[in-house]
Order: structure tokens, then sequence, then C-alpha cells
């Protein structure tokens, strides 16, 4: 039995057919679909990128205790796992996070990876001297990244595709052989969205206003015209890296390996491209194009192909999906649960509620019928605290608002292993990443998808305060998380 996990980071399911998408051009995922089992009721837990890839690697939602960081040393995580049951791991990806401050420990687990450099201002191009300075742009310009992209001649230079072609060189020296787990992993369609423009020309792009690939975080900024292109852009990014996907899968058939593999096809999260006035993620709320993500099996031999599963499912659940399947003993701290069941019709729901956002913001949960979005009490966040043995961070290190408050301690209920209590928010003190998410919110999705009118319905919020509540119990969260929202 072998498993491979392919993982585009920033899918938003809503570009893809197999999920009522329409114009964007993916043949090879359509294909991959038509042989899976597809999930419609798959959420996000933790976010953004690392977070969300820990609670992958873990199966434990870890949102509620730390933010960005790497994987702490008494994380069970499931390169490990598997090593210990003599399964042989690798992972292929350009994902830059992995090898800056903050993404310590992800790689390191498998039993060997492969790093593909260039993406966004990954510290790649030395170049001493800068370059010109664009005259005219909007959004997100940085000068690494700008670096970076003067390498990108032909189309096999991009990342994104180095990336799935060393996958399918991996598969040509290693692919018969049996049990191994591999990771594919492209950064694509992540922004700045880069891409040669032919891919563009297939969207009928005709823009020619300032350059703009790299949309800021927040309200829309922008005129129409701008807002159409880099939805194309996108749309062209998604587009190219499909191309190569189909590539990847052509070696599968070609190798004749997919009578006993297990394929599993999914992202990290979503992003905003003009939806709710707003483009990109981290400062607003969780709209379910950001936290209601795709998910598809193929199991060996197509099994099962044209399945559709309405249970509520996560990102945690993909673990131990995966050691089962591969027999491999679950460990005990993980939280998910295999899906196993449910794509062979035994078990209708292995969960009642789905608990998801990002550290220190709002607390969000869905039964599958509404959302619940619960802000904190207080515009300085307070109390709020990350727990971790690692004190990195996005590209930097914890602990700099109050170091003199910092403890540490045997604070998390799953490990003995000692860690920091590190103070988050200053009482008193505006709490800024929060500025758009002050106020609570509920949507019924049977009649409101798009989640553009707030429901004002006190029987519904007590049902999901309740779903919320036992939710967070069950995730372990720290006691001051419930103070912070108001809830205690």
């Amino acid at each position: 039995m072998r498993s491979i996990m392919i993982m585009l980071d920033t899918l938003n399911r809503r570009a893809l057919s197999a999920y009522g998408g329409e114009g964007v051009i993916t043949p090879n995922i359509d294909r991959l679909a038509e042989q899976s089992v597809v999930f419609d009721q798959h959420w996000s837990g933790s976010l953004p990128c690392m977070p969300a890839r820990r609670d992958m690697m873990t199966g434990r939602a870890a949102f509620l205790e730390k933010g960005w960081g790497g994987i702490e040393p008494f994380d069970q995580t499931l390169p490990a796992a598997l090593r210990e049951a003599g399964v042989f791991s690798h992972i292929v990806t350009d994902h830059y996070h992995y090898f800056a401050t903050g993404g310590e420990n992800y790689c390191q687990s498998f039993s060997t990876w492969d790093f593909h450099r260039g993406q966004e201002d990954d510290p790649w191009l030395s170049s001493v001297a800068d370059l010109p300075k664009r005259a005219e742009y909007y959004g997100q310009v940085r000068e690494q990244c700008d670096k970076n992209r003067t390498q990108f001649i032909r189309e096999e230079d991009y990342p994104g595709p180095r990336t799935i072609q060393a996958a399918c060189d991996w598969l040509e020296r290693n692919g018969r052989e049996d049990r191994y787990f591999l990771t594919v992993e492209a950064f694509d369609p992540h922004e700045p969205f880069d891409t040669p423009d032919h891919y563009l020309e297939m969207y009928q792009d005709s823009y020619e206003g300032p350059a703009y690939s790299w949309p800021k975080y927040g309200t829309v900024d922008v005129p129409p015209d701008a807002l159409a292109h880099i939805q194309k852009r996108y749309a062209a990014t998604l587009t190219m890296i499909d191309v190569w996907l189909g590539k990847l899968f052509d070696t599968m058939e070609r190798l004749d390996i997919l009578d006993d593999t297990m394929i599993i096809f999914t992202t990290d999260h979503g992003l905003l491209l003009g939806e709710h006035e707003q483009t990109g993620k981290n400062v607003m709320h969780v709209y379910n194009e950001l936290a209601n993500i795709p998910l598809m099996i193929r199991l060996p031999e197509g099994q099962g192909a044209g399945t559709r599963i309405k249970a509520l499912t996560q990102n945690i659940d993909l673990m131990p999906t995966i050691l089962d399947y591969m027999g491999v003993e679950i460990p005990e701290t993980v939280q998910g649960a295999s899906l196993r069941l449910l794509i062979e019709g035994t078990q209708e729901h292995i969960r009642e509620a789905a608990l998801y956002g990002y550290h220190g913001m709002c607390v969000n949960v869905t039964d599958g019928r509404y959302t619940y979005m619960r802000a904190p009490v207080s515009p300085d966040n307070y109390p709020c605290y990350t727990y971790t043995a690692m004190p990195t961070t996005f590209r930097s290190y914890l602990g700099r608002i109050a170091p003199e408050q910092i403890e540490a301690g045997r604070f998390l209920p799953y490990t003995s292993y000692p860690v920091f209590k590190i103070p988050e928010s200053t009482k008193g003190l505006k709490y800024a990443r929060n500025q758009f998410v002050m106020e609570t919110r509920l949507y019924d999705l049977s009649n409101d998808q798009a989640q553009e009118h707030p429901l004002h319905d006190e029987a519904a919020e007590a049902r999901m305060i309740e779903l919320l509540i036992n939710g967070m119990r069950q995730a372990g969260a720290p006691e001051e998380q419930y103070v912070r929202l108001g809830l205690a």
C-alpha cells in the first residue's frame, strides 16, 4: 500500500468544477475528482499556512494554544509514526516557509526531503545591487521576489513546475516500491500569481493598468479592472499547476501503480479575491472562501469513485486516515478521526461540529448549516497567550511584547514537556490584528451560502455557542480563551 498526498496552497474550492466552479481551466484536477471520493463539508482547522500544516502532521488543531511556528519537540507527527512502522516518507515542495524562522522541523521529520527555491520572497537569488524601482503598481511588491522572478525564463523554471517535475522523477526511481508515503506540495496558486503569459491569454486578459500580481490583505483598494485582472492571474496560475499535475498523474498511470495507491488531494486554506469586498486572508473573518476547502481521496483501483461525502471533516482527519489505510497505529494524541468508515459507508458522521480559526482572533464553528464567528469581547484581546517550547513565529521570535511576563511550566494537558507561556496581548492596549473581526457573527448557510447577511437568531446562536464550547473543551483550549471570548 502506498499513499501520495498532493497539496496546493491557497486553493479556492469555488475554482473547481467538482465543487460547482465555472470558468477556471483545470482538466487534470477534474480528472482526479471523477476517480475520487469527494468531500463536500471539509473544513480547515488552524490557519494560515504553517498552523494548517501542523494540524495535518499531528492530527490536532493547535490554534487555541499557538499560531505560526515550528513542530514542537513533543509533537507526534505523521512521518514519525510511519517511520516507526517501517514506512518510508518523502516530501517534495517549493513552500519556502518550511525553511524560514517559524517553520522548523516539518520537512526534517520525513525520511528525505526535496526543496525547490524561488517562491514569493524566498531569500534565493543573491544580488547586492537593487533592481530598478517600479513606476506604478497595485498591491504588494517586494524586491527579493522581483529578483527571484528574473530566473523564471521558461515555464520549466518556475518553482511550481519544477516541484511537480521533481515528484515525477522521484516516482520514476521509486514509484513501484511498496509502502511509502509521498507528499507533493506546490506553493501555487498562492500569491504572488506568477505564470507565463500564455496562461493569462487563456482567460482573455486585456488589463493594461499598473502591475498587479500580489493583492494586499484587507479591504479592496483597486479599481474593478485591476480586481478582474488579479482574479484572472489566480486562475491562470492554477491552470499552470494543473497542467503539471497532469504530468504527475500520467506518470502514475504509466508506472501502473494506481491499483495499490491512495491519493489525497487538498489544500491548507483559500483566499479572498474581492468577496466580502476584501482581498487576501489573515486579517478578516474566516469566511467559507477561506475555511471550507476541497478534499478528494482516490482509493486503490478507483474504489468509490463518484461518491460524495456530506459529513463534516477537517484537516486533522488526514493523519489518522493515512495511518489507518497504511495499517499503522494512530497515536493517542490525535484528535482527528480516520475517514475510512465514512468512505466505506459504515459510519454517517465523525463529529457534530468543526472548529477553526487563527490564533488570537475569532474562534469559529460550523455544524454544516450555520457558521458562528465568536469575536473577542475587548479590543485589547486580553488575555491571550502562546504555549510553545519553540518560541519562533513568522520570520521572527515570540515574547517581545512583555518578556518579563513570560512563564515556563507544564501548561499543556496532553504533554509533560515544559513550555513557555508567552503573552500575545497587553491589557488596555488595542490589539491591532483584530481590527476587522471585533463583531460576532452568525450565518445560515442554507439561505445565505455567500455569508452576506448576518443572522440574529438567539436560539440558533445559543446552540452554536454550545457547540463552540464543546469543541474548545475537546481541543483542550487554555482557560483564558473562554475569558477572551466572553464565554467564562
